[in-house]
């Protein structure tokens, strides 16, 4: 890529970023459209399988500040090829997988691999575009978040019908281990893309106690566990959902389950605009209103009476929560130093990825105990509840509210 301008080039490694951004969520999905089968096929309840969801994310959760960490120290290319490597390899590893502890050993590994992987990609937008671009294309690039869980049922539902389950997992996971090699030989070495990336790299154990002191870190951490207890509960038990409670079978879900994503895709992809050109210095509404509105739709999806209403209100429901997702990700980027983008991410995504390990396994618990979903419901529109309120503690047009906001030279 060294014959390209930069301009291209950030074109080129966004591209990539993105595509590896949805393969990362086609291979994490891939267990929540299984779960049906891997259930029946170990005789496990609906507390065993809420808990291998949830040990996939324990383990990315612990990874998600020492991702960030690492890339603002080595770069982000290093760490992007190590964890797509990795998760690749233990997505198929699942496929071998012989009893309810070794799938929860080996999708708490994936996890751990795989979790430093999205602080980094935040990380490579700082060395490809300039600062004052990082909110809109940080936004943009989550979009692809939704894109490959809007993908994924359309990848891995017939992959396990025609294939088996097992045999899925090896598929998905070998095609991982391609991308990593056709990333490696096209990306250049960090740093070496745009001006924005010449910030420097060796964070101090000082600018880590000046983020961990930084309020609006932890507000936003706050905001989005809330939210994505909501994100990874239904990502996690909807296919379940719809195949146990709503009689579908799997044919259906894996067209059904992915329409949501379509305009969860869309309102993460211009989040980021709508945040700097709307609520600049006032990011506190957007969260307010898309999470109050989160709960609003959550609550009508679930009394929906028709598939059609329950398809509707999830899809507004995504649409709104997504806001969410783009604002606490491109929100640190316009705050934050180039060099501490990294770790700022990898502080809020662990509140998400914990969230991830809660909210299944929360769930997974409640169904099992009550034999039905009405309360397992009823947790979420209360995280959403949760993250109103903190939404409306945060005040970003305080000149100070990140001390170290100055641009990195």
């Amino acid at each position: 890529m060294s014959f390209l301008s930069k301009q291209s080039a950030g074109v080129v490694g966004f591209v990539l970023l993105y595509v590896a951004f949805c393969i990362s969520y086609i291979d994490r999905a891939a267990i929540s459209i299984a779960l049906a089968q891997i259930g029946k096929d170990f005789s496990l309840q609906a507390s065993d399988l809420g808990i291998i969801i949830s040990a996939f994310f324990l383990g990315y959760a612990i990874m998600q500040v020492p991702g960030g960490w690492l890339a603002d120290r080595i770069g982000s290319k290093t760490v992007i090829i190590a964890t797509i490597a990795m998760w690749s390899i233990f997505t198929v590893m699942t496929s071998f997988a012989w009893s309810l502890l070794s799938l929860i050993a080996i999708r708490f590994i994936f996890g751990i691999a795989e979790g430093g992987f999205p602080p980094a990609t935040v990380k490579a937008i700082t060395e490809l575009f300039d600062k004052q671009a990082c909110p809109k294309m940080s936004a943009l690039l989550l979009s692809s978040n939704y894109a490959g869980s809007m993908i994924a049922p359309l990848v891995m539902a017939p992959l396990i019908i025609w294939l088996g389950w097992r045999h899925a997992f090896t598929a998905i996971g070998v095609a991982g281990i391609v991308f990593a090699i056709i990333y490696w030989v096209s990306i250049p070495r960090s740093g070496n893309v745009t001006p924005a990336a010449q910030a420097r790299k060796q964070a101090s154990a000082a600018d880590m106690r000046e983020l961990l002191r930084t309020p609006l870190l932890w507000q936003l951490l706050a905001v989005w566990f809330g939210l994505s207890c909501v994100n990874k509960g239904l990502d996690s038990w909807m296919p379940t959902y719809l195949l146990q409670q709503r009689g579908l079978d799997l044919k259906a879900v894996g067209l059904l389950a992915p329409i949501p994503f379509v305009l969860a895709t869309i309102s993460t992809a211009i989040g980021g605009w709508v945040m700097t050109t709307f609520f600049a210095e006032k990011e506190k509404y957007l969260l307010i209103a898309s999470s109050t509105l989160s709960g609003v739709f959550l609550y009508a999806m679930y009394r929906s009476e028709t598939i059609a209403a329950l398809i509707v209100f999830q899809s507004l429901l995504y649409f709104f929560k997504s806001f969410v997702l783009a604002t606490v990700i491109a929100l640190p980027t316009k705050l934050l130093r180039n060099d501490q983008i990294g770790t700022g991410i990898g502080m809020i995504n662990f509140g998400g990825q914990s969230a991830g390990f809660v909210a299944p396994a929360v769930m997974g618990f409640i169904v099992s105990g009550t034999g039905s979903f009405d309360a397992a419901f009823g947790f979420l529109v209360v995280m959403t509840a949760i993250a109103v309120v903190v939404a409306a503690t945060i005040n970003t047009a305080q000149a100070d509210v990140v001390p170290s906001a100055a641009p990195a030279s």
